[in-house]
């Protein structure tokens, strides 16, 4: 179980009008040299049992992990702001992490529950065009039935749109990501199989860990290794047997859920320091 851990607070400066709030759990020992941003779902803010539970897990296997609220859970609104506006948090976000004394120098994965895992990876997917750091289009990013040429031609008619929504805001180089933590990607709404959120992750270069329970209705693990083998992504599939949305399971599976919720982290860990490894040489 992960020791009672206390982040440092932190305040991120995200434009001229907003800054949002973040948690800094430093890594207990062992320090991995990596910093692990990860992002809160859509109807809960970093304060949420889950997002603590990780964040103090991983930090106490030797990782420096960087927890934030997304504007629209800062100011206290139900709905998540549009994909552009969170994107452009998330790369603020990664920017802070960055500059940061405490982690000066640490490689940056990024990722995080559900819908903070998506946006993380949208991130990565961004293109250099113009001279600048463009996110894919909202159409681009919602579905994989789109061929890769009507996606960029989506992306293109989008870019002048994207960045008049960005004003402001420090564009991130994201070619130096590390690599990408999905807890519970959510590959599709629920019940709705054929509404695919998967037509950026081709784009994505970092090596990437889904950690998706057997059960998730946003995405089942098979469907997420469906996924993985279709667009040839490199990526690793860690599967939470008989696991839902929140890796939570049955008492008949025989294990606790914090014994769950530690084989997760344990994996999450070895994949970090082996790929981080990699990276180094």
């Amino acid at each position: 179980m992960a020791m009672a851990i206390d982040p440092e607070k932190l305040t991120i400066t995200i434009n001229e009008r907003d800054n949002i709030s973040a948690l800094l759990y430093v890594a207990q020992k062992d320090r991995a040299g990596t910093t692990l941003i990860l992002g809160h779902g859509a109807g809960a803010n970093q304060l949420h049992p889950f997002m603590r539970l990780f964040a103090a897990g991983l930090a106490e296997r030797g990782f420096d992990v960087l927890t934030f609220n997304f504007q629209y859970m800062e100011q206290g609104r139900r709905a998540p702001d549009p994909k552009a506006k969170l994107e452009a948090c998330y790369r603020a976000v990664i920017e802070a992490a960055r500059k940061n004394k405490k982690l000066k120098g640490n490689h940056v994965v990024i990722g995080g529950k559900s819908m903070g895992g998506r946006i993380a990876s949208q991130v990565a997917a961004t293109l250099l065009e113009c001279g600048g750091l463009t996110p894919l289009s909202d159409a681009a990013a919602h579905s994989s039935q789109e061929s890769k040429t009507h996606w960029k031609t989506k992306k293109h008619s989008n870019i002048e749109a994207t960045r008049a929504n960005e004003s402001n805001v420090v564009q991130t180089p994201t070619s130096d990501i590390a690599g990408l933590v999905f807890l519970g990607y959510p590959l599709h709404p629920p019940g709705k199989p054929d509404q695919l959120r998967d037509a950026h992750l081709p784009q994505i270069a970092a090596p990437m860990l889904f950690v998706q329970g057997s059960r998730d209705a946003f995405g089942m693990a098979e469907e997420i290794r469906a996924t993985i083998k279709k667009h040839r992504l490199p990526a690793t599939l860690h599967i939470v047997e008989g696991g839902d949305h929140s890796f939570k399971v049955s008492k008949s599976s025989g294990l606790s859920q914090q014994q769950v919720y530690d084989s997760a982290m344990d994996e999450i860990a070895r994949w970090l320091k082996t790929e981080v490894r990699n990276q180094e040489h």
